[in-house]
């Protein structure tokens, strides 16, 4: 029996998705074209935005359609960051929780090392979740000197929810652009991005069902972003480049039907995700449950522990060996030798982040997934034990 359980690193493409990118496929037409194909290529875009929009409460104009969330971040982080600082010399400072993804931290960091911004990280507790009066208060310290604040809507390897909402209020209040990464929460909790409070919103197509390689920022037209890309001028002049008509089509369809069915989706993985965390514990009850236990708090999808004693990467490995698909954190790090920034800025010490893994369901996960993992996950176990005390033996 096999399972995958790394949904939150990418999930399988939804058959309408991938029929919607197939058809496309077949067409032809560069829709910056003047043509009837170019013009065809466009309506399909603009027809693709449309849906886009309405599936997370924005307006077409605001959707800017990238090659996916990666791009998304920088081109809100960078582009944010430029055109404040552009307005007002004094904007350096650059607010990003300790726990986003390296999409927001590693522009953040380089904008610090050659841009001229002071890069400043907001604190969370130990379930990983941002103090909305924390924000305030660093803002409040000196609030023209504020560029951005940038906050993710659910942490992708712990899960934790964050208080959006309440951030975005105190954000306003100062005149503070807020950027929200929400690639992984798109389909499984509500978001909708008109009454959010946001100012940017980064989603990512292959996260709910889509293709890889798409995406969008979805931003106001009147907040100001100074372009990554340049060339072209597509996209409102804020991301250049040839779009790729057919990822965008597949992109509309998995957006709608995510939207469509996450309550039944949250229903139905809260359960799942339940069994499994109370199966495992039970099995390994040395075991512990990383993020914020209520779970209302964190994604339906997510289940992050620590197996103290074991390696994670060998944990993996070995249950990769017996069929069941894991992570040790965001895919987009795996195979870097590091300990999870989430995890130590949560307070876990290094032993414990050094033992973790995220399990992550996704729409296809079903109980025979969590029956896999429980039924292999105590020899796993014991035998990671076994490799790291017979490690620590010859060292």
């Amino acid at each position: 029996m096999s399972a995958y359980l790394d949904h939150a690193a990418t999930t399988p493409v939804l058959p309408q998705a991938a029929q919607a990118v197939a058809d496309e496929l077949g067409r032809f037409g560069n829709p910056s074209s003047l043509h009837a194909s170019g013009r065809a290529a466009r309506r399909r875009v603009e027809e693709s935005r449309e849906l886009i929009a309405a599936s997370l409460g924005a307006r077409p104009s605001e959707v800017v359609l990238t090659a996916g969330g990666t791009e998304a971040d920088n081109l809100a982080v960078k582009g944010l960051y430029w055109a404040r600082r552009a307005g007002d010399r004094r904007r350096r400072r650059v607010l990003v929780s300790a726990v986003e993804h390296h999409a927001v931290l590693d522009p953040a960091a380089w904008l610090a090392e050659a841009q001229g911004a002071e890069m400043e990280t907001l604190p969370v507790d130990p379930w990983g979740r941002v103090d909305a009066e924390a924000v305030e208060e660093a803002i409040r310290r000196d609030p023209a000197s504020v560029a951005f604040v940038s906050v993710m809507w659910a942490n992708n390897e712990v899960g934790t929810l964050q208080p959006i909402g309440d951030i975005a209020a105190r954000t306003r209040r100062y005149g503070v652009p807020l950027h929200v990464d929400a690639a992984q929460a798109v389909g499984q909790v509500p978001v909708d991005v008109g009454s959010c409070g946001a100012d940017a919103v980064t989603v990512s197509a292959h996260k709910f069902g889509g293709p890889t390689g798409v995406g969008a920022l979805v931003a106001s037209p009147d907040l100001d972003l100074v372009p990554v890309l340049h060339g072209g001028g597509q996209e409102r002049e804020v991301r250049s480049g040839t779009l790729h008509v057919a990822a965008i089509a597949g992109f509309a369809v998995a957006v709608d039907v995510a939207v469509a069915e996450q309550p039944e989706r949250r229903r139905r993985m809260t359960a799942l995700r339940g069994d499994l965390v109370a199966r495992v514990l039970a099995a390994v009850p040395q075991a512990r449950l990383n993020g914020d236990p209520d779970p209302d708090g964190r994604l339906p999808g997510n289940a992050h522990l620590s197996f103290p004693g074991c390696e994670a990467d060998a944990l993996l490995m070995l249950l990769d060996a017996a069929g069941v698909e894991c992570s040790t954190g965001s895919a987009c790090s795996a195979g870097i030798p590091e300990l999870s920034h989430v995890l130590l800025a949560m307070g876990l010490d290094e032993e414990m982040a050094a033992s973790s893994l995220r399990f992550s369901l996704g729409y296809p996960s079903t109980a025979a997934d969590v029956d896999a993992l429980v039924g292999v996950l105590p020899d796993a176990v014991a035998r990671a034990r076994a490799a790291g005390r017979l490690s620590l033996r010859g060292a």
